[in-house]
């Protein structure tokens, strides 16, 4: 076990990161949620993930308090705004369903790798408690990663689908 300061400090900054990433995925979801009528497997799907993201937000927190720390206002403040303007610039877009798809199996992933670096972290620095938490959360980022890459084609085929008959087909 190594639990030196700065494999602390780099973890903490990590908690951080992954606690604004997560508040990011918030806002992008719930965007993407107020313009998906024409796509309720995926709405149902979104909206499921956001409550699995509320509970990933409360895990770090729980690490983080664990750690005698808080996540940063600072970073979540900025990763929201961040996020509702990513959401801002696909809905615009012609096929704003297809760009949010991919978009979202970008950013699960990123995010499944963002908690893989805690965890090795966590590990490394003697952190034990924090392992089953980040796992938790690692878990449902990779679910949700898988479902969207299972369901692209199908989402596909339905917005081709609703295009061709001159249907609403963005989102």
């Amino acid at each position: 076990m190594d639990s030196a300061p700065h494999i602390r400090s780099i973890f903490i900054t990590g908690l951080r990161n992954a606690h604004a990433l997560e508040n990011q995925a918030l806002s992008i979801m719930n965007r993407q949620l107020e313009r998906l009528e024409s796509y309720p497997d995926v709405a149902a799907r979104l909206q499921a993930h956001v409550e699995e993201t509320n509970g990933q937000i409360d895990r770090l927190r729980t690490v983080l308090e664990s750690l005698d720390e808080s996540p940063s206002a600072m970073k979540d403040m900025g990763a929201s705004f961040m996020g509702s303007m990513a959401s801002l610039t696909h809905s615009v877009a012609g096929d704003e369903i297809l760009k949010n798809s991919f978009a979202n199996f970008a950013f699960e992933n990123y995010e499944a790798a963002s908690y893989r670096s805690l965890i090795a972290m966590a590990k490394k620095g003697g952190f034990q408690s924090a392992i089953p938490l980040l796992e938790a959360s690692l878990s449902e980022e990779e679910a949700m990663a898988a479902w969207l890459d299972q369901h692209l084609p199908a989402v596909t085929e339905r917005y081709l689908q609703l295009s061709g008959a001159g249907a609403q087909a963005s989102h």
